[in-house]
């Protein structure tokens, strides 16, 4: 199997990597994080680069790549840990209108892809435990329109958003529809990671049908998210590393560099390996997307329970190696720390995603499978 990329994605990184270095410090970030977390601004940057665009059709205006350079976006925003709702707006969004009728996606993939709207999924419910078939939000046909009522949980940017995208359950089964922020209660808060998220309600919202067998596409923008988020914490953990050991080289006691002593090297191999698992599988997932929906999210899941892994162990260690600095808000490594926290949660935990790996062993137990 050929790893290696091809010279227009090599490009895309490059000119990602640029736009990171040139116009998103740790300064900038920090910034935004302190005043509440509002990255709409920085969204706009990201589709003046065209990125919004990225999984949309060229039919609508959208450069219509597919998961590599998706992949390959994710890993550059995570090194340089830019803060904006991109995998949601711009990666699961266009996923889930995929299933819509084509004159609902003629009147938002385009904006979509000139970053003049902002879409958000908004899926996730307090009970439901990242179950997408668990909706208790519903929806009810009024003439030729529809109606959600309903509330949804940690909605990325939901505050900022222009519209949402909505799984509701009706007579026929579990829906997608589209609803205008101006139909729905929203309150918005900052997040640990120093973002935006907010608790939308919906009070017999009026709705546009995205599918009212919305659950497929619902899957597959889920498992979407899940390569996505991947990919960016390849990106955090590879960036984390590296200011760990460059802090390890910096940093003296007894007169030398700590990088010199051989448990802490050892350590940071330990955290080495652990990287490269979480990126051959975030490789493997974004291979796997294409594939039919039992593999597919079986691929998605064992991708999510390793980076899971990865990331908890990654992140504390490198805290760890740093003492104390590692912790305060002031110093980047922190940052990178919460980043990674948030994203083990992201699209179902470590925990939930182990349950869904072993539901679909069967009897096989996974060896033969």
């Amino acid at each position: 199997m050929n790893f290696d990329f091809t010279e227009d994605q090599a490009s895309l990184r490059d000119a990602v990597q640029r736009w990171v270095e040139k116009g998103f410090s740790f300064d900038r970030r920090h910034g935004l994080a302190k005043a509440g977390g509002a990255t709409r601004a920085v969204y706009a940057e990201l589709a003046e680069l065209g990125l919004a665009g990225l999984a949309v059709p060229e039919a609508h205006g959208g450069m219509n790549f597919g998961p590599v350079e998706a992949m390959v976006v994710m890993e550059e925003l995570g090194r340089g840990l830019v803060n904006a709702p991109y995998t949601e707006a711009a990666l699961v969004a266009p996923a889930l209108l995929s299933a819509a009728p084509e004159a609902l996606q003629a009147e938002w993939l385009p904006r979509i892809a000139d970053g003049s709207a902002l879409l958000v999924p908004a899926l996730q419910e307090r009970r439901s435990r990242y179950r997408l078939d668990d909706v208790q939000a519903t929806a009810t046909q009024a003439g030729e329109g529809w109606t959600v009522s309903g509330a949804k949980s940690v909605v990325a940017a939901g505050d900022e958003a222009d519209a949402f995208v909505v799984s509701a359950r009706h007579a026929g089964g579990i829906g997608l529809f589209l609803v205008d922020k101006a139909a729905a209660q929203v309150r918005g808060y900052p997040t640990q990671d120093g973002a935006r998220a907010a608790e939308v309600t919906f009070d017999n919202a009026a709705a546009a049908l995205v599918a009212q067998d919305g659950l497929p596409a619902l899957m597959h923008a889920t498992d979407v998210g899940i390569a996505a988020v991947c990919a960016e914490a390849v990106g955090l953990m590879d960036r984390l590393l590296a200011i760990t050991v460059e802090y390890m080289n910096q940093r003296k006691q007894f007169g030398v560099t700590i990088a010199t002593f051989q448990a802490l090297r050892h350590r940071v191999a330990d955290v080495k390996m652990q990287v490269e698992l979480g990126r051959s599988m975030s490789y493997y997932a974004t291979l796997k997307l294409g594939e039919p929906q039992e593999q597919r999210r079986r691929a998605l899941s064992q991708a999510k329970v390793q980076l899971g892994h990865s990331m908890r162990f990654v992140g504390q260690q490198c805290v760890q190696l740093h003492g104390g600095i590692g912790v305060t808000d002031e110093y980047v490594a922190s940052h990178y720390f919460k980043r990674l926290t948030m994203l083990e949660m992201a699209y179902g935990d470590t925990m939930h995603h182990l349950g869904e790996v072993s539901a679909r062993m069967q009897d096989t137990a996974g060896v033969f499978a």
